[in-house]
């Protein structure tokens, strides 16, 4: 049964998926994002469309960021994470709609070749991207994800 975005909760949150693609050698995908003048990397991830469930949402959203969908699921998250925007960014993003995310999250197999991926999309995101060591997401990443993203590597990383 697909929920629509009215059973997703606290309407403050934006609803969203992300996911933690990992290649035959369980490198880390991590993405630089066009309007971040900054060296931070991140996951991708993205919103969810009205009436679109979790797994349409990380489908469409790994083919508008990254050009393809090969991957296989791992795992997918049980729990909704959250995380906080700072003030100053939230007030600026979707309008101000929004204080930060709520998500679910999937651990995934890359199953192309690099080639596969392409981030020169129809509305890029993304300037560079490459395949990391989990070891070095946490220092990659813009501050406000970097207990997001430390939570997900406990909570997933059992499942490599």
């Amino acid at each position: 049964m697909t929920q629509c975005l009215d059973d997703y909760g606290d309407p403050t949150y934006r609803l969203g998926v992300g996911m933690m693609i990992l290649n035959s050698e369980n490198k880390v995908f991590v993405a630089q994002r066009l309007d971040n003048k900054g060296p931070a990397w991140q996951m991708p991830q993205g919103g969810i469309s009205p009436h679109e469930d979790t797994d349409q949402a990380m489908l469409r959203e790994l083919e508008e960021e990254i050009g393809t969908r090969r991957v296989e699921i791992i795992v997918k998250s049980k729990t909704w994470y959250k995380y906080d925007l700072p003030p100053e960014l939230a007030a600026r993003l979707w309008r101000g709609k929004y204080k930060g995310q709520r998500q679910i999250w999937y651990l995934l197999r890359f199953k192309g070749l690099d080639k596969d991926i392409n981030i020169q999309t129809y509305h890029p995101e993304f300037r560079d991207w490459k395949w990391i060591d989990k070891d070095e997401l946490i220092d990659l990443v813009i501050p406000f994800k970097q207990n997001l993203y430390a939570q997900l590597l406990q909570d997933l990383w059992p499942y490599v």
